[in-house]
């Protein structure tokens, strides 16, 4: 667990809920508490007395339940005193999971099989509860972005960034949009993966020296990629329904809070044209993994047919050549030519002119001829 006293001069942190009471509110700042959802269940009677000492009020029995459950889609709710927001990340994964004990791995539809790329995708849920003066982000235990994100700020907050003109966030809101924006952005930086990978199966299918087998594992990463398209429509239902709420806020009473809820209002916005990208990606790779399957068989069939074309020419060139050799073949004793030395040499000859003349018209025709590329 990871505490930042965040306000205009810096930011200072602790590691602990010692004495729940003795944390109080900055004059101009709020408190961002992370943790884990395994620490939230585990000290869930701290955290919440911590709640009520400097906010006034704890989490609501339903909203704790959300925080600390790990099958839960991305929503949000809200209270008359606070926000609560659960998104589920898509970024690439370490391999380990928040596990509580007793707890199981959550699987994704391609754990099985399918590409690496696909594999690593990490879709646990992060819960915000967002209040006026204090932010509780619970997050699984290897979340690296709130890592990351932690790291960011304390760097912000040193005199050289400032003297840059890094900006804190300004508020729990503020705070809550920028990791949300890291988190999604950690998936799109996953795109050139995933194209690079599918690309080499549209290769591959598409390819007529070899032979692709791996259709299990071509079905496995068409479902994981339409289960991120359902994850993805769940956030971008959260955000909007964020969105629709900061709406409802009442109006800023000073210049400064107008311009702050000005850029959190661009901040929501923008964080919410990410996520369609995000969409739009999934869904172009669920197209294009579509279309090469169809290609393939079109491309199946089109071999097929000019295989058959061909079997069918060389048939009705050796066709009238079986004419020819079955009726001097009969057994009658007066056949013209049968009887003359140059009978069999002129059969021979007339088989092979026909044959000629057959295969250059089939030719001509292009019945002998490989498809055009």
């Amino acid at each position: 667990m990871r505490i930042f006293t965040i306000h205009s001069s810096g930011v200072s942190e602790t590691s602990s809920l010692n004495n729940p009471a003795a944390y109080t509110l900055p004059e101009q700042g709020y408190l961002w508490i992370a943790c884990s959802r395994s620490e939230l269940k585990a000290r869930q009677n701290e955290i919440q007395a911590t709640l009520q000492s400097v906010c006034g009020m704890q989490l609501v029995d339903l909203h704790l339940s959300d925080l600390l459950n790990t099958f839960i889609p991305s929503h949000y709710d809200y209270t008359s005193q606070y926000d609560v927001l659960v998104f589920r990340r898509l970024a690439a994964g370490s391999g380990e999971r928040d596990l509580t004990p007793g707890a199981s791995r959550i699987e994704l539809p391609a754990q099985k099989g399918g590409p690496p790329i696909l594999k690593r995708i990490d879709t646990n849920p992060v819960g915000f509860a967002v209040f006026d003066q204090v932010l509780l982000t619970v997050h699984p235990a290897d979340c690296s972005v709130l890592e990351s994100y932690a790291a960011k700020l304390l760097i912000a907050a040193s005199v050289e960034s400032r003297a840059t003109g890094a900006r804190l966030p300004t508020s729990p809101a503020d705070l809550m949009l920028r990791i949300i924006n890291q988190m999604v952005d950690g998936f799109l930086e996953l795109r050139r993966g995933l194209t690079h990978q599918l690309d080499h199966w549209q290769t591959k299918l598409l390819d007529p020296k070899s032979r692709f087998n791996n259709w299990g594992s071509l079905l496995d990463a068409r479902l994981t990629l339409h289960y991120l398209d359902e994850i993805c429509e769940d956030q971008l239902s959260a955000i909007q329904d964020w969105i629709e709420a900061i709406k409802t806020w009442p109006e800023a009473q000073t210049p400064q809070l107008h311009r702050e809820r000005d850029l959190l209002n661009v901040r929501s916005r923008d964080l919410l044209e990410h996520i369609e990208r995000v969409v739009r990606h999934v869904r172009r790779l669920e197209q294009s993994v579509e279309t090469a399957v169809q290609m393939h068989f079109n491309a199946q069939g089109h071999r097929t047919n000019d295989i058959m074309r061909t079997l069918t020419a060389l048939t009705a060139i050796f066709l009238p050549l079986n004419l020819i050799a079955g009726i001097f073949g009969m057994n009658f004793e007066f056949i013209p030519l049968i009887h003359q030395d140059a009978g069999f040499w002129w059969a021979m000859g007339t088989m092979i002119a026909i044959a000629l003349g057959l295969s250059l018209l089939f030719w001509r025709k292009h019945y002998l001829a490989g498809s055009r590329r």
